[in-house]
């Protein structure tokens, strides 16, 4: 009979000639490739993040901010540097969205191209307007946009705060309005200084205008009315019933990257995500941390595709 110490000395050896490259990663500095602007919620979580990635891991997160088209541009740079386990995409609804929007302008499949390493947040949508707009519902706003030729400035194509008040002003109020795309904080900054009189982004870069009264909250695109603006209705609350879109984001890998290194990612962003100091950003500006495996979040991103596939179909919106 074979020695047993001997046996399991051999397996210990074999099973250390095939450790994954995740026991060492990272290595060097790793890249995290933003698809919106700087400022952006996007930008906001992903720096953050960065940060205490950088603490834990004892490798530098570098965070790179490559704006336009929707996301489609950040997508395409990730997509063309290596699946090497550094080299990653930080996105929001949108890159599950863009595929359907753009169609081949979007330039990747999201199943194919790309393995989810992780959700990290989620916020609702906000409808505002400049306080010169004579509206201080859904109602009356809904009532002005059928009177006159209106505006509204989101987040950017294919966002959920652009497709959200597509579906809610032309599919189901039946309002026929323009939309023009910003971008995350300049969408604020557009209706605060009445370059459009009504904006439709994600929470966070409208809360503390809203707050101060610099623009004037119409709605919140949520389930329920949210905790940092318990005074301000619901979609849902103003006459449509269960309305709701959120903005999440998530990080992405090119679909090559090593499953193990992936998995390793994973862990430490969930880690990450769970520390006092990011529950503390998070908070302060009106994240829900959502940290979930990576097969998991794959199964969500594409729930998600299906779903805002329907909304631009029924509501006829386009990567305009």
């Amino acid at each position: 009979m074979a020695n047993p110490l001997r046996f399991i000395a051999g397996l210990l050896v074999l099973a250390g000639l095939a450790a994954p490259a995740a026991a060492a990663w990272p290595e060097r500095p790793v890249r995290l490739t933003v698809a919106f602007a700087p400022g952006s919620s996007t930008d906001v979580l992903t720096r953050a993040l960065a940060q205490r990635l950088s603490e834990r891991l004892g490798q530098p997160f570098v965070v790179e901010n490559r704006p336009g088209a929707g996301g489609n541009i950040a997508t395409a740079a990730v997509l063309r540097g290596p699946a090497d386990g550094y080299n990653y995409l930080v996105h929001s609804t949108a890159f599950a969205v863009n595929p359907a929007l753009f169609k081949e302008r979007a330039g990747y499949d999201a199943e194919r191209d790309f393995v989810a390493v992780g959700l990290l947040a989620i916020t609702p949508n906000v409808l505002f307007v400049h306080p010169s707009v004579p509206a201080t519902n859904l109602a009356e706003l809904l009532a002005l946009a059928r009177t006159r030729r209106m505006e509204y400035g989101s987040s950017g194509t294919g966002t959920t705060p652009h497709l959200g008040a597509e579906q809610l002003f032309r599919a189901l109020a039946g309002v026929d309005i323009l939309h023009v795309a910003f971008g995350p904080a300049q969408a604020v900054t557009a209706v605060v200084a009445n370059q459009a009189p009504i904006g439709s982004t994600s929470l966070p870069p409208a809360l503390q205008l809203i707050r101060s009264g610099a623009v004037r909250g119409i709605a919140m695109a949520a389930p329920e009315r949210h905790p940092a603006l318990p005074d301000l209705p619901t979609v849902a609350e103003q006459g449509f019933p269960g309305f709701a879109a959120s903005t999440w984001f998530a990080i992405m890998a090119p679909a090559r990257t090593p499953g193990e290194i992936v998995e390793a990612f994973n862990a430490a962003l969930m880690q990450s995500l769970a520390s006092p100091e990011m529950a503390t950003m998070l908070n302060a500006q009106a994240f829900s941390a959502q940290p979930m495996p990576s097969a998991e979040t794959s199964a969500f991103i594409r729930a998600e595709a299906a779903r805002w596939a329907e909304v631009v179909r029924t509501s006829g919106a386009t990567a305009d």
